[in-house]
């Protein structure tokens, strides 16, 4: 999007729609429109070349209704304020819509990381660490990876903040390295969610999944684990791209060779020689019948939604498609699984994590993807189940169900005092 503004402005619309939806008590839209808690921090780190730099970071808890908040913590140029508090509120619906108990929270800090080197991350890391510490905290507010973080970086905010505490504090964040108290399962947890997803749609387009062919925009952690899961279930990705920009041959791309020899590399997924390049916008539009966004906000809108081929689109990014295209896109017959619905096994298995480090009982990969996948596929039927009985589209009616689930919560525990 031209506007990080517009993020915020469209998080605030899709509320809007929904509380029309639930006639909404226009003193509790208020309240669910705007973050509970925001915190700006300005904090220096000392470079590796002894200059001192000062970088500006967040923290947003949106509401804590449904229990302690959750979020993940992003490393971005782009990131600031508005950003950060529209994937505040929607962590919050997406945590509602698939019960969880939990409320919505977002950080991140404003950084290029390819600039820094790993010492200086940490650095950073520790400082913003200590910066936010008065707000997160193992049953209060619980950070997990997010665009430009790792397990790497979760385990040094759990070292920072354990070494505050003065023990071990693994539940203070998600996403960890499974030696440091994480969880089997979680870096695949996303992108695992949305094939469940996407498996779920084609059975009710009476569709399979063997003879689609699918374009991934993005080819992180979330669409490379996406695409690799669509081709062991038998369906052909025709298209992927990274930052570089995309690759696309119609009879189909080696996932599992991309993956292990070009992704990560300087020259990226396009360096593959045996597919034809084109560009992250050009993906979008490319003949195919699924496409997975799972690279960043505002990438389809109403300029080119027209041009969208594909007749499903699976959401693995947060906000790909703006309200605008979402009107031209389900207008022309398209299906949406919205971002909150789509793209939440990442946020389920970090709360498995969660419960299991409190716990201090871990269970084996098998039954962390046999839980998710339940979850998963019973909140695909409650969010279809809403859409028909609205007659609405399924963004609204994953709205709907969030929205009430939450707002139902901060009415029955009332506004103090």
């Amino acid at each position: 999007m031209s506007s990080q503004f517009d993020v915020l402005k469209m998080a605030r619309q899709q509320l809007a729609i929904a509380a029309q939806y639930l006639d909404l008590d226009e003193g509790l839209h208020k309240v669910l429109a705007h973050p509970q808690r925001a915190l700006v921090v300005n904090f220096p780190v000392v470079m590796d070349d002894g200059t001192v730099e000062v970088f500006e970071g967040y923290r947003v808890q949106h509401n804590a209704s449904r229990g302690p908040t959750k979020g993940g913590i992003r490393y971005h140029p782009h990131v600031d304020l508005n950003e950060t508090s529209a994937l505040a509120m929607w962590m919050t619906w997406k945590c509602a819509v698939v019960n969880i108990p939990y409320g919505g929270a977002k950080g991140g800090v404003r950084v290029d990381t390819k600039r820094l080197s790993k010492r200086e991350i940490e650095k950073l890391t520790r400082r913003f660490t200590s910066d936010i510490s008065s707000m997160i905290g193992e049953r209060s507010d619980i950070p997990a990876p997010d665009i430009g973080t790792n397990a790497q970086v979760m385990s040094w905010i759990m070292d920072t903040m354990s070494m505050s505490a003065g023990y071990t504090t693994p539940g203070v964040v998600t996403g960890k390295p499974v030696e440091l108290g994480g969880s089997e399962g979680r870096v695949e947890a996303t992108g695992r969610g949305v094939v469940v997803a996407l498996e779920e749609a084609a059975k009710v387009r009476n569709l399979d999944l063997g003879n689609m062919k699918v374009a991934v925009q993005g080819f992180g952690n979330v669409g490379s684990t996406a695409a690799l899961l669509v081709e062991e279930a038998g369906g052909t990705v025709v298209a992927v791209s990274d930052a570089t920009g995309g690759i696309y041959n119609p009879e189909g791309l080696p996932i599992r060779e991309l993956s292990t020899r070009f992704s990560g590399r300087e020259g990226g997924i396009r360096e593959f020689k045996n597919a034809e390049k084109v560009s992250n916008s050009e993906l979008l539009e490319l003949d195919c019948d699924v496409l997975i966004p799972a690279a960043i906000s505002g990438q389809i809108t109403e300029e080119n939604a027209g041009r969208i081929k594909a007749g499903l689109i699976v959401e693995g990014a947060n906000g790909p498609c703006t309200p605008a295209a979402d009107v031209i896109l389900n207008d022309s017959g398209k299906l949406i699984v919205p971002d909150i619905l789509a793209n939440a096994g990442g946020v389920i298995v970090s709360y498995f994590e969660w419960v299991q480090d409190l716990q201090n009982f871990f269970w084996e990969e098998d039954e962390v993807n046999k839980r998710l996948t339940r979850i998963m596929r019973a909140s695909y039927a409650s969010v279809d189940s809403t859409m028909r009985a609205h007659k609405t589209d399924m963004r609204n009616a994953a709205l709907i169900i969030g929205v009430k689930r939450v707002a139902d919560a901060t009415i029955k525990r009332g506004i103090f005092p």
